[in-house]
């Protein structure tokens, strides 16, 4: 039995936004899941057990990043890039949640393609997550001909997401619809492009395609990266309970509006974090970062409860047992501070002032897979093993 012990943490923020802070300083992770949170009490059977010492940084859970473009492995075909994924890992990523494997190569539009592609991709990344990540890949985008039987089949196979609708040759609700109404039978999360085209084959999709075909999530509320209008945008919010989802690679001033109408209606529980990425914006390593600080320092949303958006609340949609600092979850975690030279004394009141925090530690299953980001600013205080 692997044990691994945090200590003399300085603050907890949990992904969880009813409870977004904890009092405890130790972490007792066994086997992969949080067992215990607490205080130096705890600190009682250290035999065996990897001990961390956080020297008073905070702990958060790992981020999420919930619109990648993945098409297997760690390469980029769109940006022609190796290990985006590892450097992803080292902006604080632990998981990730395919939108479509809208770039690969040659992608069949088939419906037996499409299923195929779909069941290859979920797989291989199951088989072998690039650095650790957990990559749930293998999102079939919509095509023509695809079946009730074939969602049935995918879904045996280990397939459960839905890629973007209006990437495929499935656009209009009317044909939507009846494809998403058999996903949500069987057990699948359903995503759906909102705004301008951002490839070619893929269509503009207004609040009221969104509203007739009933997707889980709302992929790039604020574009992808055009955006839909703001009367548009508090339709959706007005009219709907879709997870909304805002991106780095879209439009900064509706994510904005987003964040701010969200507080003011109380629907900050609807909000998730994603990069939109590989695309035609590029790579973005520390991508959801930039999402916290954007959020938190220029929309008046505390760092702790932006810091949810980017973990407990994408946990939540797509019901993955992370993302949360809670006994029982899966030990993905972060230990990050202030950057070094920023006026900020801790983690939190970096992103509040808009600088990127400095990830000292990623710990995945309760495993470090990080040891000082390559990517982040260095933290002020730095945890270690001992």
């Amino acid at each position: 039995m692997s044990k691994t012990v945090i200590k003399n943490i300085g603050k907890i923020v949990t992904g969880d936004i009813d409870y977004p802070v904890l009092a405890a300083d130790t972490i007792i992770i066994e086997d992969k899941l949080i067992v215990a949170i607490g205080t130096s009490e705890l600190l009682t059977d250290l035999e065996g057990a990897t001990v961390i010492d956080a020297n008073g940084a905070t702990v958060t859970p790992g981020l999420f990043d919930t619109h990648v473009h993945v098409s297997g492995g760690d390469f980029a075909p769109r940006q022609k890039t190796l290990d985006f994924i590892d450097s992803a890992l080292h902006g604080g990523v632990t998981t990730m949640i395919s939108a479509g494997e809208a770039h690969y190569p040659g992608r069949p539009k088939d419906p037996a393609g499409a299923k195929a592609l779909a069941i290859t991709i979920s797989k291989s990344y199951y088989n072998a997550p690039p650095s650790g990540v957990k990559v749930h890949g293998g999102a079939v985008i919509l095509e023509q001909g695809l079946t009730e039987d074939d969602f049935i089949e995918m879904k045996e196979q280990g397939v459960w997401l839905v890629g973007e609708v209006g990437l495929g040759s499935i656009k209009k609700p009317e044909e939507a619809a009846p494809m998403v109404a058999w996903a949500h039978k069987h057990g699948f999360k359903v995503q759906m492009h909102t705004g301008g085209t951002s490839i070619p084959g893929s269509s503009t999709v207004t609040a009221d395609d969104v509203i007739k075909t009933k997707p889980d999530v709302v992929s790039h509320i604020n574009g992808g990266p055009t955006a839909i209008s703001a009367a548009e945008a508090d339709r959706i919010m007005d009219e709907t309970t879709f997870a909304m989802e805002i991106v780095q690679c879209g439009n900064p001033k509706m994510a904005d509006y987003v964040a701010r109408r969200s507080k003011e209606k109380g629907q900050l529980g609807r909000l998730i974090f994603g990069n939109d990425a590989p695309s035609g914006t590029g790579l973005i390593p520390l991508g959801i970062l930039r999402n916290l600080c954007q959020i938190s320092s220029l929309s008046d949303i505390a760092p702790e409860i932006a810091v949810c958006m980017a973990t407990g609340n994408s946990a939540r949609v797509y019901e993955l047992n992370t993302g949360v600092v809670a006994v029982g979850k899966e030990a993905d975690l972060l230990i990050m501070d202030a950057p070094m030279g920023s006026m900020a004394t801790d983690a939190m009141g970096a992103i509040a002032a808009g600088d990127i925090p400095g990830i000292s530690m990623v710990l995945i299953n309760g495993k470090a897979v990080v040891n000082v980001s390559r990517n982040t600013p260095p933290a002020q205080r730095k945890a270690k093993i001992l």
